[in-house]
């Protein structure tokens, strides 16, 4: 019998703090797992307080002797500087002009392993990759080349790397200040199957004399020996989890539950139990990779990627805490205890999908088509249930306006990051009415951009074989436009929605001048709720004489 374990109090200020600060979620999809033979990464990119103006940056040449300033990706700390290289390539977002595409969600691991002093932070690497590297590979090496010299300023770190022919997990962690550099370890993940990562390290058992399909540090074990993590008497199987992120009930259940949630969609035969990311003693991890039961294309991805555990007892959308119009977001912290009870810590479920996304993408990388078009780097702003995913091919010359120079302290209608969350933020307050209007302009523009895509590319690739300079500009013109369309026709569904849901009601202006609004109320279970609550207090009958004098 599988015993439950119990959330102690020791663990809640770990779970209040920790799984708020580390929130993303990465799918990853090799191209014999795809629909088309693309290779997809998915990220959402999730922290409260976060906005993140698209990354965009053209490439260039440099001369002997110059440098790159490094500033922390999340607190915009100034790190050091590195050596620049002699020639650098184009990055949108987080996918170069040849198709590299690089995610990321971070697990934390060992506290004493972090190192402050160090100038390399997980941000920074994963642009400097970007900047530098034609292949998935070519990415992995210069991230552990780059830590080997700099240091590794972050706390632990899974990776999503892939390129036009695979994908990797790659995982990584400090080795804090009294030896410089990280232990990492990197798994090609075998084509044909899907893996993921939600701010747990997933790596456990690896391949030591494999490089095709892993490479790893050369002391990621004897390190983990050497600060007792590791014993090769007792255990002679490594397992870099266990070394150097141990599960506690919190990584299970804020982390593994969006893994579970997406091998359970993405392959049902198979069944997956919910014990392990339920905290029960005993169950058995979640693989690092999966088949799927059928292969995935890009409207697919997405679908996984959003997520409330729909369907499922835990779908996020029910009970109580959902409140009368079964709003699915958990206010922060997921952690929390109950005034009086000194035992027992409680927590909510995180899922795939929540408010405080500052972006998300799906990229899709193609070999069977040349980069300027094979490249597209599927993009949306705020929570990605609410959000719409726009092309914008690898290409791309110049960024969107809606996408770039806004800033979280201020606030303007013209930024795609705030006009998405007006909309958003709105539906939180009668989700169940709000959604369904919602994903009907979302569907409405994906659908158009996914009936699009083959017209589109099959005119770039005519333009290739005659003009390749024209390519860029001809997908830039799409993307940015595409763009811009998306963002305004945003604006509109928010106006709509204060009016159709203006104090309260269910608007139509289009009867008796809009003087007759629906009233919904709150849902029977609220209802009872209520008078359970206070009984009699409701009560609309005439009463015998108040006790009151």
């Amino acid at each position: 019998m599988i015993k439950k374990i119990a959330l102690i109090s020791v663990l809640f200020v770990f779970f209040a703090y920790t799984y708020n600060a580390f929130a993303c979620t990465n799918l990853i999809v090799t191209k014999g797992a795809s629909a088309d033979g693309s290779v997809m990464i998915t990220y959402n990119a999730d922290a409260g307080g976060f906005m993140e103006p698209l990354y965009f940056y053209q490439g260039g040449t440099y001369k002997p002797g110059e440098t790159v300033d490094i500033y922390d990706w999340d607190s915009g700390k100034y790190l050091g500087k590195i050596a620049q290289v002699a020639k650098t390539y184009r990055v949108v977002g987080n996918m170069n002009e040849f198709q590299v595409a690089i995610g990321e969600t971070t697990f934390g691991g060992r506290d004493e392993l972090r190192d402050t002093t160090a100038i390399m932070d997980y941000g920074s690497l994963i642009r400097i990759a970007l900047q530098r590297a034609k292949t998935a590979r070519e990415a992995i090496k210069v991230m552990g080349d780059l830590v080997a010299e700099y240091g590794y300023y972050s706390s632990g770190e899974s990776f999503s790397v892939a390129d036009k022919n695979e994908a990797w997990i790659f995982e990584m962690i400090s080795k804090g200040t009294k030896e410089k550099g990280a232990v990492w370890v990197a798994v090609r993940i075998p084509d044909g199957y899907i893996s993921a990562h939600a701010n747990q390290a997933r790596i456990r058992e690896f391949p030591l004399n494999d490089p095709e399909n892993c490479i790893y540090s050369k002391d990621v074990i004897t390190f983990a020996e050497k600060m007792g993590y590791y014993d090769a008497k007792k255990n002679p199987t490594f397992s870099f989890v266990d070394a150097y992120n141990p599960l506690d009930p919190g990584s299970a259940l804020f982390c593994e539950g969006r893994v579970w949630s997406l091998f359970r969609r993405a392959a049902p035969s198979q069944n997956f139990s919910e014990d392990y990311w339920r905290a029960y003693e005993g169950a058995t991890p979640y693989p690092l990779y999966i088949k799927a039961d059928k292969k995935i294309s890009v409207k697919d991805a997405v679908i996984l990627m959003r997520d409330h555990f729909n369907g499922t007892e835990f779908d996020l959308t029910k009970g109580l805490a959902a409140g009368p119009f079964g709003c699915p977001v958990r206010w922060k912290p997921l952690g929390f205890k109950i005034e009086g009870d000194t035992v027992n810590s409680y927590g909510f479920e995180r899922p795939i999908s929540t408010q405080q996304t500052a972006f998300a993408f799906v990229s899709q990388s193609r070999n069977f088509l040349p980069d300027e078009i094979g490249g597209v780097f599927w993009y949306g702003v705020d929570d990605n249930y609410t959000t719409v995913y726009i092309p914008l091919y690898c290409s791309l010359l110049e960024a969107p306006p809606s996408f770039t120079g806004y800033s979280i302290s201020e606030f303007s209608m013209n930024s795609g990051f705030w006009v998405f969350n007006l909309v958003a933020n709105l539906a939180y307050t009668k989700y169940s009415y709000m959604i369904k209007d919602i994903q009907l302009v979302q569907s409405e523009l994906e659908e158009k951009f996914y009936a699009f895509q083959p017209a589109i590319e099959a005119g770039a690739k005519a333009m290739y074989e005659k003009d390749k300079s024209a390519v860029a500009k001809y997908l830039t013109e799409y993307s940015v436009n595409q763009s811009e369309i998306t963002v305004e026709r945003w604006r509109k569904l928010w106006e709509y929605l204060v009016m159709k849901y203006n104090d309260g009601y269910i608007n139509d202006v289009t009867k008796d001048n809009g003087r007759h609004p629906k009233g919904v109320g709150y849902g029977n279970e609220f209802l009872k709720q209520f008078v359970k609550e206070r009984p009699g207090y409701y009560d609309v009958k005439w009463k015998k004489k108040s006790k009151k004098k």
